[in-house]
């Protein structure tokens, strides 16, 4: 019997070698689930602003943004499982970072076919909306696979599928050096499609996914008018918090963004990427 017809080949499978080293690595999380709807008026009408001026912010920029500063609040939530002894030796330890470093993912064409590669973009509790936007804008690009930030992923690519996830592995197993490698929290949208809402798991304490902006009835003042929502889902790692914390850190999320301020602070132009 021949083999199937059409579907994808064994490059496509090379191609995703660093997406299915990661999950295999993540499967050591303990994922659970939270999401608020966000009013997302603040953010629109700033958006809307900043167009007239001649700047454009996409709704990641927005998230990331009020990321780092909730997490800089929240620094229980701004940590790692670390590795220990293995087996019943296993000694439960965390480590927190002192800044927040945002792993964006991005759906993008590496050697013409579709594949996730993740952008970090670090100091997040103090970098501005304009500077987290230029960050996000450098990813955004057709050639974006072909940047130096993603050689780690190319190379994976293309060596033996052992040594890849020895390489993989080995990489993460220093604790301290994994804001560098996974960001601190992680960060992915799908607002561009007729997603509501969903939930992954980033490999980091805190995960946030963004659905799209709908217009959606709300009660404001006891009358029932039009607004413009947004799900925003928060994975967590049990292993690192609990779910009140979770809930704080999501509460944090929901009440910064609806009050958004950028601190007054002048964007330069830059093109919208959702």
């Amino acid at each position: 019997m021949s083999g199937a017809s059409g579907g994808a080949g064994p490059g496509t499978v090379r191609r995703r070698r660093h997406t299915l080293y990661f999950l295999e690595w993540a499967a050591g999380q303990r994922p659970v689930h939270l999401d608020t709807d966000i009013d997302m008026t603040r953010i629109q009408e700033h958006r809307a602003a900043a167009r007239e001026r001649g700047a454009r912010y996409s709704v990641v920029s927005y998230l990331l943004h009020t990321a780092g500063r909730v997490l800089a609040q929240h620094p229980e939530a701004n940590a790692v499982m670390a590795p220990g002894w293995p087996g019943i030796l296993r000694r439960p330890r965390l480590m927190r970072f002192g800044t927040v470093t945002g792993k964006l993912a991005l759906d993008r064409p590496v050697d013409g076919e579709r594949s996730v590669l993740s952008a970090l973009v670090p100091g997040l509790e103090k970098a501005s909306l304009a500077e987290i936007q230029e960050r996000v804008e450098r990813y955004r690009g057709e050639e974006a696979a072909d940047l130096p930030e993603f050689k780690g992923v190319r190379m994976l690519s293309r060596i033996p599928a052992p040594l890849g996830r020895l390489a993989f592995a080995a990489a993460l197993r220093d604790p301290a050096k994994r804001p560098g490698i996974l960001g601190t929290v992680s960060v992915s949208s799908l607002g561009h499609r007729t997603v509501d809402g969903f939930h992954s798991a980033g490999g980091t304490a805190v995960t946030l996914c963004a659905g799209r902006i709908v217009e959606r009835a709300v009660v404001r003042d006891g009358e029932i008018v039009p607004a413009p929502m947004m799900r925003l889902g928060l994975t967590f790692d049990h292993r690192v918090i609990d779910g009140a914390t979770a809930a704080d850190v999501l509460s944090a999320l929901h009440q910064t963004m609806e009050d958004f301020d950028d601190g007054s602070r002048e964007a330069a132009p830059e093109p919208d990427v959702r």
